[in-house]
C-alpha cells in the first residue's frame, strides 16, 4: 500500500531506510553488568523488533567509557573492547537486522547523570551536581578528558560499523554529557568549551566531525538533540535552532528532536494527558518544535514521542513536519505494531501510560521504597516489558505496576551489586 509510512527515505550519505517508522532509543539494561558486553537478551529483543517491521531501530545508549554508565546494565565500548565483546556485538547486529531494516547504535556518555553506585565522581563540563539524589558529585573535565571522550565516540562508531550495525546516533539530548556542554546551567566553563553558544556546541560538533571522519562518508551518522531543556537559563529553543544550523553543515544523515533532562523529564511525558490541547490534538509532543527546526536545516528529521494514530503519523509526514515517525513505549507492549501500521491493519496504538496507576494499598512499603516507586514505577513497568522480551516472553499489559517496579528495582540492584563485587575482585572481571 502506497502510504507515506511505507515510502523509503534516502539519506544524504547514500543509504536508504525502507520505511518511515523508527524504533527510538530505549535504555535496555540487558548487558552483562561486569563486562558491559551485549547478551543473548539483546539478540532476542532486537530480533523481535526487527521482525516487527520498523525500517530503523535505534539501540539504547551504548556508553563510550565503561567507567561511566547511565545504569549498570549498559553496553559499553571503550579502548579494551576485545574479540569476545565484538563477537557479542556481531550477534546483536545480526539479530537486529534480520528483517532487512537498519540498526543504528546510539552512542553516549552520561556525564554527571551517572549514579553514585556506578561512579562517585563522574566527569562533567563543570562540577555542577544534579538537583536530584543518588548521583555522583561531578568533576570538571580537563581538556584532555574532553578530547579523550571525543576520540571515544569515534572509536565506538568504528566498532559499531565493523560489527554490523548500519549507522550510529550521537546522543546530545536528555541531559547527558553532550547535552550538558550545551546547557549553560551545567556548563560554566570559561575556556574554549564554555561560555558563548559557539563554545558550548564545540564538544558536539567536534564529536560529529570525529565520528564522520572515522566511519567514512557512506555510513549513516545521526544526532539526537533537545529542542529545549525546558529549564530557565538552560539550553533554549533559540540555542537549538542555531546548533541545528551548524549541524546542517556537518553532513549528518538524520536529526532526531527531543527535549528535557533528568531534572525536567519532558521526554517521559509524551502522550500523557497533561499535554496542552493543541499539542494533544496533534499527538506528538515535540512536533510543535519541528517546524522551526525544519526551516533551519536540510537534513531529514525524526520526531519521537506521543504518536499514537496512523492518521496523525501520515499527516505529519505529508505536511513535511517530520520525515521519520519515532515510536518508543508503544513497541514495548506491541512489538509488531510497525508491521500492522504499514499494512493498514491498525489505526491506533495503545497508550497504557494513560491508565497505569500505582496502587500500593495493602502492600508493606517503607518510606524509601514508596518514594522511589512514586517516581520510577511507570518507567519500571515498561522496563519489565523489555526484560520479558529479552527472555523470550511476550509483553504482559496486565502486569501489576507495583510488582513490575519491584522486579525492575531488584534487577537494577542485582546488576549494581555484581558490578561492585567485580570491581572489588578484579579476577571476576576477567571471567
Amino acid at each position: 500500500m502506497d502510504t507515506m509510512l511505507n515510502r523509503p527515505l534516502a539519506l544524504p550519505c547514500g543509504q536508504a531506510l525502507p520505511n518511515r517508522i523508527a524504533k527510538a532509543a530505549l535504555t535496555e539494561g540487558l548487558a552483562d553488568p561486569v563486562t558491559n558486553r551485549a547478551t543473548e537478551r539483546h539478540c532476542r529483543l532486537y530480533r523481535r523488533w526487527s521482525e516487527g517491521g520498523a525500517g530503523l531501530l535505534v539501540t539504547g545508549n551504548v556508553q563510550v567509557d565503561r567507567r561511566f554508565l547511565e545504569r549498570p546494565g549498559n553496553v559499553a565500548i571503550d579502548a579494551d573492547c576485545d574479540s569476545q565483546a565484538r563477537e557479542a556485538l556481531r550477534r546483536f547486529a545480526d539479530a537486529g537486522t534480520c528483517a532487512g531494516n537498519h540498526l543504528w547504535m546510539q552512542l553516549n556518555h552520561p556525564g554527571r547523570q551517572t549514579l553514585a553506585q556506578v561512579h562517585p565522581a563522574p566527569l562533567a563540563p563543570s562540577a555542577v551536581p544534579l538537583e536530584l539524589p543518588g548521583f555522583g558529585q561531578p568533576v570538571a573535565m580537563s581538556e584532555r578528558d574532553i578530547l579523550d571522550v571525543i576520540a571515544g565516540f569515534a572509536r565506538a562508531a568504528v566498532v559499531a560499523r565493523d560489527t554490523g550495525f548500519t549507522g550510529v546516533q550521537i546522543h546530545a539530548a536528555h541531559g547527558y554529557l553532550m547535552s550538558q556542554f550545551l546547557n549553560p546551567r551545567a556548563n560554566r566553563r570559561q575556556d574554549a568549551w564554555g561560555g558563548a553558544l559557539e563554545n558550548r556546541a564545540r564538544a558536539l560538533l567536534e564529536t560529529v566531525r570525529a565520528v564522520r571522519s572515522a566511519v567514512g562518508t557512506d555510513f549513516p551518522v545521526s544526532v539526537k538533540l533537545n529542542s529545549s531543556d525546558f529549564q530557565q537559563g538552560g539550553f533554549s529553543t533559540e540555542d537549538c535552532l542555531q546548533v541545528v544550523r551548524w549541524l546542517d553543515q556537518e553532513r549528518i544523515d538524520l536529526l532526531e528532536i527531543s527535549g528535557g533532562n533528568y531534572e525536567q523529564p519532558r521526554m517521559m511525558m509524551a502522550g500523557r494527558i497533561m499535554q496542552k490541547e493543541s499539542t494533544r490534538r496533534r499527538e506528538a509532543y515535540f512536533l510543535e518544535y519541528a517546524a522551526g527546526i525544519r526551516s533551519a536545516c536540510t537534513v531529514p528529521l525524526m520526531v519521537t514521542g506521543g504518536f499514537r494514530t496512523r492518521a496523525a503519523m501520515e499527516e505529519a509526514l505529508c505536511n513535511g513536519e517530520t520525515d521519520i515517525i519515532g515510536l518508543g513505549r508503544p513497541l514495548l507492549t506491541e512489538p509488531e505494531a510497525a508491521h500492522r501500521l504499514l499494512a493498514s491493519e491498525m489505526d491506533e496504538l495503545s497508550s497504557p501510560e494513560l491508565s497505569l496507576r500505582l496502587d500500593p494499598q495493602g502492600e508493606v512499603m517503607d518510606d524509601q521504597e514508596r518514594a522511589a516507586a512514586k517516581i520510577w514505577s511507570i518507567q519500571g513497568w515498561f522496563a519489565v516489558q523489555m526484560l520479558r522480551m529479552g527472555d523470550g516472553l511476550d509483553p504482559d499489559p496486565s502486569l501489576n505496576v507495583l510488582h513490575a517496579f519491584r522486579q525492575y528495582h531488584a534487577n537494577e540492584r542485582g546488576a549494581a551489586e555484581r558490578r561492585q563485587r567485580a570491581h572489588a575482585n578484579p579476577v571476576e572481571q576477567c571471567q
